[in-house]
């Protein structure tokens, strides 16, 4: 397992600990999902220091329920509600926020609206906590095609209201599937943190010569009477398909017969339709949305993965159970940020902020 169930301590543990040191940071959370980016912050630690979450906030009362069943936050704040009904002005004081911006307009498989979409100006939300809470630091996150040709002025809108903000601001492009996530996913990460601290930030680096880790390495020993280990059931017609399609293939690049093959409307041939996972390398992107052929396949058995597999791939650990139906629970898990990279991520600011010696609140 990426994750021992010891890692993800209970919430008494969390909360025994931090009376004992008195060194625990505030964090407040916008669009918190299912909670990777939580997780990931309530992992890191340095030496005493860590972080707690003080309130977090997103609209889908799935999430939301997810996040109370598996961290350490209190019901009356964890506010499910759209962040434009979030009443700033009552939320608790914090150290530092962090927010996943929705994606949906910025994704490179979208239709690409940035910043005029729906979802696109929601990182406005984020900036208005910053300016009214002024917050020591943020966690900023989103999709690395908010930095394609199509959203580069975007992007450029988004920094420039964060440094006006008050802020001097670290992005970094990451490719997880280097920092020990069995995925290739890559995601845009703003730290930022107040210029009057004068801080310097150092995103980590991946560890020089470390193997990635494999698709065989992360599904290994999942119990069978593990949380949302569901086997979806398959027709007989996509076994017949998958039987054709060897690991690493997908529905356009094997050699299917004529009456399995698909007929794609448009003439275009998606990647990633019914494509198998190699078994000797990390998966391809574990997404929250799509029709059938998008649920990522076992290289070897003629099924789609299960939620837990597809949580393993994400770096949940076992003991994170998911609240909802199978598509609300996926679509949790495809939108959340991998645990162990958001890890990495705020130890390196834990270290920082101690580093400078900036107390918490």
């Amino acid at each position: 397992m990426l994750f021992d169930s010891q890692h993800c301590r209970p919430k008494n543990a969390i909360e025994r600990d931090a009376r004992i040191t008195n060194t625990v940071y505030q964090v407040g959370e916008l669009f918190c999902g299912a909670g990777g980016l939580s997780l990931g912050g309530h992992l890191a630690s340095v030496g005493k220091w860590s972080f707690r979450h003080s309130w977090v906030n997103d609209i889908d009362p799935d999430s939301c329920q997810t996040i109370s069943e598996n961290l350490p936050i209190s019901p009356e704040n964890v506010h499910c509600c759209p962040v434009e009904e979030l009443n700033i002005s009552k939320l608790n004081r914090i150290d530092g926020l962090a927010f996943g911006f929705p994606c949906n307009d910025f994704s490179i498989v979208g239709e690409h609206r940035g910043i005029s979409g729906k979802y696109g100006g929601l990182y406005r939300w984020g900036v208005r906590v910053l300016q009214e809470l002024q917050p020591t630091f943020f966690v900023a996150e989103n999709v690395s095609g908010i930095a394609s040709s199509g959203s580069k002025k975007d992007l450029g809108r988004i920094l420039r209201a964060l440094v006006n903000a008050g802020y001097e601001i670290h992005p970094q492009m990451y490719k997880f599937e280097n920092y020990g996530v069995p995925q290739t996913r890559h995601r845009l990460i703003i730290v930022g943190f107040l210029a009057k601290h004068s801080i310097e930030f150092r995103p980590p680096q991946p560890a020089l010569n470390s193997p990635k880790v494999t698709c065989r390495e992360a599904l290994k020993g999942i119990p069978a009477d593990a949380p949302n280990h569901e086997f979806a059931k398959q027709t007989k017609r996509v076994i017949e398909r998958l039987k054709h399609i060897k690991p690493g293939e997908n529905a356009f690049t094997a050699n299917i017969p004529k009456h399995l093959q698909l007929n794609m409307k448009s003439g275009a041939k998606i990647s990633q339709i019914y494509k198998r996972l190699s078994p000797d390398a990390p998966a391809y992107t574990v997404t929250g949305s799509g029709g059938g052929g998008t649920h990522i396949y076992h290289w070897d058995e003629p099924r789609s993965l299960t939620n837990r597999e597809r949580a393993r791939l994400q770096t949940f650990p076992d003991d994170y159970r998911f609240i909802g139906t199978k598509e609300s629970v996926r679509k949790q898990i495809g939108m959340a940020v991998p645990p162990l990279g958001a890890k990495i991520i705020f130890t390196e600011v834990l270290r920082t902020l101690r580093t400078h010696n900036v107390a918490p609140l």
